[in-house]
């Protein structure tokens, strides 16, 4: 009889998870609020948004190097290894299943256990936006925090400090995407809020 459930996140991964979604979601809510501040009608004060959101950037520097740590020390860092041989045939696999395959009860195709944490589209996205597009982001976010040491004036022939804001912007609108179709995901388990339980109480339910 399979093991029904799997106690996958300690209480550091559970701690982690929800103080990055905070930081997140404020640094969603101020970037946006800078991009598109209006001085009649701003969403926040853009002094303030620009304040709030290099406090919080700083704060979410901080607790992704307490990412990286926690995953070196306790091994959760292997979950996210995968081989890249049969990567796309895999890839296309696990989406055929979110997109058509869960709505017709079918069996996914990739089940968690003891040694896979993720399935090989998790496991790919997951390595994609913490280990790459994270720190793009916050590079950037220090880079134009200090543009006078960090940023030269010009390169290729175009302003360095524009197009480190596209970059820092890009990666934002790429984190936001990833957080939205994140909580999507997490709908699609062995019940609708099966996974929402699984960071509250570390056990991940197991679905066939």
């Amino acid at each position: 009889m399979a093991e029904e459930r799997i106690y996958f996140y300690p209480v550091f991964i559970r701690l982690w998870h929800l103080i990055n979604a905070i930081l997140c979601l404020i640094l969603m809510i101020t970037g946006i609020s800078m991009q598109f501040s209006n001085p009649k009608y701003p969403l926040i004060r853009f002094d303030i948004a620009v304040s709030i959101h290099n406090i919080v950037g700083i704060l979410l520097s901080l607790d992704y190097f307490l990412f990286i740590i926690g995953n070196l020390i306790s091994g959760n860092g292997r979950y996210y290894k995968f081989p890249l041989r049969g990567l796309f045939t895999n890839l296309k696999l696990q989406l055929t299943y979110y997109t058509k395959g869960v709505f017709q009860k079918e069996k996914a195709p990739f089940l968690i256990n003891k040694e896979r944490k993720f399935n090989p589209l998790q496991q790919f996205t997951y390595l994609l936006v913490m280990y790459y597009v994270i720190p793009v982001i916050i590079i950037t976010g220090i880079a134009m925090m200090y543009p006078e040491i960090f940023i030269p004036a010009t390169l290729l022939g175009i302003s360095a400090l524009h197009l480190t804001d596209l970059i820092h912007i890009f990666s934002g609108f790429v984190i936001s995407l990833f957080m939205f179709i994140h909580i999507y995901f997490c709908t699609i388990g062995k019940t609708p809020i099966s996974s929402f339980k699984s960071i509250v109480n570390g056990y991940h339910e197991v679905h066939e």
